[in-house]
């Protein structure tokens, strides 16, 4: 895996990905940033959740069940001296569907969580991580 990162102007950077994709990110207007763009850190909090949510979906189709929508609302402390890495994240999955087995969901969380998320495992090298759940019949 590859990326390349090139610097903007002002505190804005653009992201390149071996994929071949491209991603803005910009510093707090404090910091010298305009507010464009999404903070780096707030990236990387962003990819554990895609990754979470991708896990969870696929397990929960793989079992059969029928999903129908999946949202992970992620909050995250960060220590107040540098590094500021993550502290404590707290995953909230809100997963939408017909008839969808509690149990189910909860292994669909903890396969994730312990096995297949490679980013959320990963910050769990520094925070604390927590997760819950909630089923909306749709």
């Amino acid at each position: 895996m590859e990326c390349t990162i090139r610097w903007h102007d002002g505190m804005s950077f653009v992201a390149e990905t071996g994929s071949g994709h491209m991603v803005a990110m910009d510093g707090a207007p404090e910091a010298g940033g305009r507010n464009l763009a999404p903070r780096p850190m707030e990236l990387l909090l962003a990819g554990a959740g895609g990754c979470t949510a991708f896990d969870v979906v696929l397990i929960l189709q793989r079992g059969r069940q029928n999903v129908t929508g999946c949202e992970v609302n992620l909050r995250a402390d960060r220590a107040e001296a540098d590094p500021k890495v993550f502290t404590r994240i707290h995953f909230h999955f809100t997963v939408r569907g017909h008839q969808l087995k509690p149990e189910s969901v909860d292994r669909a969380v903890k396969l994730s969580a312990e096995k297949y998320c490679s980013a959320s495992i990963m910050l769990g090298k520094t925070a604390e991580i927590t997760h819950d759940w909630e089923i909306i019949e749709a």
